[in-house]
């Protein structure tokens, strides 16, 4: 008698277990804030220095005190010129300086007028054309970052704003957290690499690999250390074999396929024989088999096979996991509420990922095949939408929409 069926885990509660297990790296790098892009910050950043460092100049133009100032079309003598770079006297009570943008303001000086309001003349004086409010135009020192404040957290992934921001308070080096090393490997006779035989020469039943492509695309993406170890036989004592090699010096095993309980599905039995296991079945659509467990020292992942389930369940699990490894807290996709111009008449029973994109009106339009072997629906859409599981969508609705933009970066 066949046992009964363990009821679907909840997505929400599938990631959290991941995410329990997922203790950041020991280790850290020093690298340069040039290289640092991507990389995650393992030690929080102070300034020792506020930015900018004085007043300055907005604007090109003239600086001037306003009281000098008091009605349209007064001329002004310039008793100095002020370039970024270098600091000027004290404005003399009468006259202008001819300022640059980010220039220091000279003590005495109130406001810029931009040299657009202003007329220069050929005595060496200028007329001013419009009459200045106190401040106008003047950066403050420290309006962007005062000396001793917290500029970056640790556990900030950084982009290329943070990396400008590290520059700005002089950081040329930062200490980020140490690079995942991932092993990654398909399962599957069925499995052939693209150049390794032509498409008419291809046996029946064999599908080019694409899944080997995307998930070392996006663990590269994530800062990982990937090491390819190509396509595993489907026999158990090659997954095992494989299994004991990626361990090694290894953080997370992540593997394409085999996760199912079929008799050409070794990867349970292989991980089992070396570690621990628990074998999910998550209530998403597509992506319900997952597995996760320990070989070794090593994580290990499962993934389904057919290319949209993998690239689903990687994006939803898979990348918080690795991030959360790095010291990443904050690691859940930002969503949206968007309209859907489209009409989904049946909701599953589980959750549904529905890949879509953005139309001219602002819209969402539907892929027409959602079928978890479609992978042309990703390479489509710029998105997805999460429908929870029973739902309904007409034209008009708002639903939850996701972009790819969050999932794979």
């Amino acid at each position: 008698m066949r046992p009964p069926m363990k009821p679907l885990k909840p997505l929400d509660e599938a990631l959290a277990e991941l995410l329990g297990h997922a203790t950041p790296l020991a280790g850290t790098d020093t690298v340069t804030t040039f290289d640092a892009d991507g990389r995650v910050l393992a030690q929080g950043c102070s300034s020792v220095l506020q930015v900018p460092p004085n007043d300055n100049s907005a604007m090109d133009g003239y600086a001037v005190r306003c009281a000098d100032v008091v009605a349209m079309g007064l001329a002004l003598p310039v008793s100095q010129r002020i370039a970024a770079g270098s600091a000027g006297e004290p404005l003399q009570p009468g006259t202008a300086a001819r300022i640059f943008t980010g220039a220091p303001v000279p003590a005495g000086a109130d406001a810029i007028l931009m040299q657009e309001d202003c007329e220069a003349l050929d005595d060496g004086s200028v007329r001013v054309n419009a009459v200045p409010r106190p401040g106008q135009w003047i950066r403050r020192a420290g309006e962007d970052i005062t000396r001793g404040a917290v500029v970056l957290q640790a556990g900030t992934r950084l982009s290329p704003a943070e990396l400008g921001l590290a520059a700005s308070i002089g950081l040329a080096q930062l200490q980020v957290a140490r690079r995942p090393r991932v092993a990654l490997f398909s399962t599957g006779d069925e499995l052939v690499m693209p150049g390794d035989v032509p498409p008419e020469q291809m046996r029946p039943g064999a599908i080019y690999n694409s899944n080997r492509f995307f998930l070392r695309a996006m663990l590269l993406r994530l800062g990982c250390e990937v090491t390819d170890f190509g396509i595993v036989p489907d026999r158990r004592d090659a997954t095992i074999a494989a299994l004991r090699q990626a361990s090694n010096a290894h953080d997370l095993i992540l593997t394409s396929g085999g996760v199912s309980v079929g008799e050409e599905d070794h990867i349970k039995p292989a991980v089992e024989s070396l570690g621990t296991l628990d074998l999910w079945q998550i209530a998403m659509k597509p992506g319900k088999p997952f597995a996760y467990g320990r070989v070794g020292a090593a994580h290990f992942m499962g993934l389904p096979g057919n290319p949209v389930s993998s690239f689903l369940t990687f994006a939803l699990l898979v990348r918080p996991f690795v991030l959360r490894l790095q010291g990443v807290q904050d690691v859940a996709p930002q969503s949206m509420a968007v309209r859907a111009d489209f009409t989904w008449p049946k909701g599953d029973k589980r959750r549904e990922f529905l890949r879509v994109r953005h139309n001219a009106t602002g819209g969402l339009d539907l892929f027409d095949n959602q079928s978890s072997g479609v992978l042309t629906s990703a390479a489509w859409g710029d998105g997805v939408v999460d429908n929870p599981a029973g739902q309904t969508i007409a034209p008009g609705d708002m639903v939850r929409f996701i972009a790819f933009s969050e999932l794979l970066s």
